[in-house]
């Protein structure tokens, strides 16, 4: 867990420098930060989306990720979420500045924790620090999401540090449970993890260039859609071929 609690240290550290920069820029410039942050999210997410083994398994993936994410509303829970945490964190006083007031917690709190959480490093690099004390992936996501942290909290707000919740559940349940888990895990399921993870971060990229409102956040089921092709798609392939 010293992996994971080091990550979640490095998006609160770039948080705040990215809140405490923000509070001295223009509209205009927050405006370009967010542009700027919008077009290295999709850089991101294209060299990860190249990495699909099956473009068939990615497609149908998304579609049907998309289609059950609808259905259960994920983006409008976690946002819910996100709501109720900049409830609590709110200060007492009714005086709200109108930085305050143009950027939304929930809507950086959403997007974040989708930028943090969808890699295959992550899965990795839990899987190496639960089994075999190897830190080294996670420290270099902690780095890469430290600054990351930084230009999301600069363009859209304090939200971005509450990721870290949900950094500390996902990540700290995947290192506790990566001796299970590990034998499952293959070359080709990365790589497809990556793919997928790698298109919906570039819906959140298109999200802050503002040239369309996706909600990214239905889109997760894709990854459990997308392991599923990985893992029984074999099985069948060798059932019909047997019989």
């Amino acid at each position: 867990m010293i992996a994971v609690l080091v990550n979640c240290i490095a998006v609160i550290a770039g948080s705040f420098i990215g809140l405490l920069f923000s509070k001295k820029f223009t509209d205009e410039l927050s405006d370009m930060i967010q542009t700027a942050a919008g077009v290295v999210t999709v850089v991101i997410g294209i060299q990860m989306a190249f990495k699909y083994d099956s473009i068939v398994y990615l497609t149908l993936s998304l579609i049907i990720g998309g289609m059950l994410g609808y259905l259960i509303n994920i983006d409008g829970a976690i946002l819910k979420l996100g709501s109720k945490l900049e409830r609590l964190t709110r200060r007492k006083s009714s005086e709200i500045t109108q930085e305050d007031s143009r950027k939304n917690f929930s809507y950086a709190f959403l997007n974040a924790s989708v930028l943090f959480c969808v890699g295959a490093m992550s899965i990795v690099g839990s899987f190496k620090a639960g089994v075999e004390k190897d830190y080294t992936i996670i420290f270099t996501k902690s780095i890469l999401d430290g600054f990351m942290a930084i230009s999301f909290t600069a363009a859209m707000g304090i939200g971005t540090v509450f990721s870290v919740l949900i950094i500390l559940i996902y990540q700290g349940a995947l290192t506790l449970l990566s001796s299970f888990l590990q034998p499952y895990v293959s070359d080709l399921l990365l790589s497809e993890i990556s793919a997928c993870g790698g298109a919906i971060i570039i819906m959140i990229g298109i999200n802050l260039l503002g040239l369309k409102k996706i909600k990214t956040a239905n889109f997760l089921p894709a990854l459990v859609i997308e392991i599923l092709f990985v893992l029984l798609v074999p099985l069948v392939k060798n059932l019909i071929f047997k019989n």
